[in-house]
């Protein structure tokens, strides 16, 4: 007897339909998504689409359009500071304000 192969995806990104159960990868949940960069959106299902068709779920998130991220010119601004540790040594903080990473200097 022949086999099917199965219709469940390895990855999860998220459905453009609202008339369906979303696919999702063994484990992962309805609004799941391995895509860092995809982003959700609540929809409105339509859930008499789905009924009809014989879903007893359906899909009530939908992506968002990809964002753009603008390149800035120039330098990055920062700000330096000193500050205290625990045990009293005080040290430099860098934090780039643009970025939001911290970095800890000694002395």
């Amino acid at each position: 007897m022949a086999t099917s192969k199965s219709s469940t995806p390895e990855e999860t990104r998220l459905d453009t339909h609202v008339d369906a159960p979303s696919t999702t990868a063994p484990g992962d949940g309805p609004a799941d998504t391995t895509d860092p960069d995809e982003r959700a959106t609540s929809a409105t299902p339509d859930k008499g689409a789905a009924a009809q068709a014989g879903h007893g779920t359906v899909n009530a998130v939908l992506p968002l359009p990809k964002k753009t991220t603008a390149k800035r010119a120039g330098k990055d601004r920062t700000e330096t500071y000193t500050a205290v540790r625990p045990d009293g040594t005080e040290v430099t903080v860098e934090r780039n304000i643009e970025t939001g990473e911290s970095s800890v200097k000694d002395g």
